[in-house]
């Protein structure tokens, strides 16, 4: 390409953006990130991820990487739905997976990756604005050393909630601001004779009040101790008089919030150590989602495509997939092999998984507000968490593992993440996890004298084959696309399914090799 363009741009390097970068990079595409901040931000935000994301890391082998315990991920025995707990012990499959992991670090652990594979990231350069043309988007960008312009091929808004990509490019951002509540959280320090053994809190003249989030009469307290002596106290407030936002949010105020919201003085202090620590007050709560997540040349990923609630936990889950399912379709035209269409699908799968997410994540701010009626509600919602149906509904729906994707097969496994899956290699253990480090496409075979190996030849440039035994396959042989969806799989060998095999492969992978 000329010297001053590049394949594909992105602009923010937070973990969303810099996750695709990766992506991008394990298939040999070197994408520029552009991020207006001098260096990575330590503000902490998120405090780790929960849900079917840990799975995705683990397929790239960076979950024991980014502190994850050894073996294979396993699963959290309850979680709570706006603070009623659940109880995962009757579910036959569970899928809620959780890794604590200060969102600080991981966008360190991102960059340091995203480095190692060979994608280009400038602080300090902050993008300005965009034109898009037949041969992609010129974007204006200013830098440490001035102003410039640099031409791609496609451009990638991961700038967040206020995304400056998605105003440029004309996309609206519909939803709705739930007015009246007022969110204020800190890093506190409290005497440790406050701490109960399951990691609540026993607040003098309340009682006890367990880990996380818990809805009262008169508003929301949150207690998490996530790291050894920096515990997280929050309150939700409804239907207060906002705080103009020039005023700085200090630890007294929390305190005045914690004595409306409890009746009672909670003796928090600002927490000790260097940090930096969480101190911030967030005024009503947007839910909005980008009109469309592609504007042609132009794509959206994470908080830039929609914003939400943070009760749950569900925005890493959601942005790291947003990108795992964009990077490699991008890098395929990029590389010449797209079929038609292709880029297409990122809208088609990923807009209604964000749509499903706001509506949980609403449904729980609703469940935290003050009244009789949503007491009445919540008493409700407990009887029927109790039963392990609406358990492991609530649970899928939380950890995303519900998510279908219309892959255009009638398999019922098409279109679902892969499940776990023991296999053996050649008299080698493995997982199927470990066959997707390199975010490359899989025909995982597990049956004999099947023929589906021998069929995929034609894509052997860009589709793995890997024949292998398994105690428990779930099929006779699986198509699995690079984001870990299943794109095709097989119960039987017969004439119909290699057939199907043959289509799967044109329709996501494009047309064979000629020789």
């Amino acid at each position: 390409m000329p010297e001053n363009s590049v394949n594909v741009i992105i602009s923010g390097a937070g973990p969303n953006g810099l996750m695709l970068a990766c992506e991008l990079a394990l298939a040999g595409v070197h994408p520029m990130v552009l991020e207006k901040l001098d260096e990575p931000s330590a503000e902490p935000k998120a405090n780790g991820l929960v849900g079917q994301v840990i799975r995705l890391l683990d397929m790239r082998g960076l979950y024991h990487e980014f502190g994850g315990a050894p073996g294979v991920p396993r699963a959290l025995p309850g979680y709570g739905f706006s603070g009623i707990p659940m109880s995962f012990a009757q579910l036959r499959e569970n899928p809620m997976y959780m890794l604590l992991l200060p969102q600080p670090k991981l966008v360190r652990l991102l960059e340091k990756r995203a480095l190692e594979l060979g994608a280009e990231i400038r602080w300090g350069h902050e993008l300005t604005e965009l034109v898009q043309h037949d041969g992609g988007v010129t974007v204006s960008v200013t830098g440490p050393d001035g102003d410039y312009e640099i031409d791609t091929t496609f451009l990638i808004g991961a700038d967040g909630g206020k995304s400056v990509v998605r105003k440029h490019a004309g996309i609206d951002f519909p939803g709705s601001t739930f007015e009246g509540s007022t969110t204020r959280m800190a890093h506190v320090s409290l005497p440790d004779e406050l701490r109960t053994a399951d990691g609540g809190v026993e607040i003098p003249g309340f009682g006890r009040l367990p880990f996380g989030h818990n809805r009262l009469e008169r508003g929301g307290f949150v207690f998490a101790e996530l790291e050894p002596g920096r515990p997280i106290v929050a309150t939700i407030e409804f239907d207060t008089d906002p705080v103009p936002e020039e005023v700085p949010m200090t630890v007294v105020e929390l305190r005045d919030s914690l004595r409306r919201v409890l009746g009672v003085d909670v003796p928090i202090q600002p927490p000790h150590g260097p940090g930096p620590h969480a101190l911030r007050r967030i005024t009503g709560q947007n839910t909005r989602q980008a009109e469309r997540y592609r504007d042609g040349a132009v794509f959206l990923v994470g908080d830039a495509a929609h914003v939400h609630s943070a009760m749950g936990g569900p925005g890493l889950n959601l942005g790291l997939q947003d990108a795992a399912n964009l990077g490699w379709k991008l890098a395929a035209h990029v590389n010449g092999w797209a079929p038609t269409g292709l880029l297409d699908t990122y809208q088609s799968e990923r807009y209604p998984v964000g749509e499903r997410v706001m509506m949980h994540s609403l449904s729980q701010l609703a469940l935290m507000a003050p009244g009789p009626q949503v007491t009445a509600m919540r008493k409700l919602f407990t009887e029927l968490l109790e039963i392990p149906s609406t358990t492991a509904h609530i649970a899928n729906l939380l950890a995303g593992s519900d998510v279908h994707y219309d892959i255009g097969d009638p398999h019922p496994l098409a279109g679902y993440l892969v499940p776990e899956l023991s296999i053996e290699i050649e008299g080698r253990a493995a997982r199927v996890a470990d066959l997707l480090h390199g975010a490359r496409p899989v025909l995982l075979v597990l049956a004999d004298d099947t023929g589906f190996a021998e069929l995929a030849e034609p894509w052997r440039d860009r589709v793995d084959t890997v024949v292998a035994t398994s105690p428990d396959a779930p099929a006779d042989a699986l198509l699995i696309r690079p984001d870990g969806h299943i794109a095709w799989a097989a119960s039987t060998a017969g004439q119909p399914d290699a057939d199907r095999l043959m289509s799967a492969l044109t329709r996501w992978f494009g047309a064979p090799m000629t020789s």
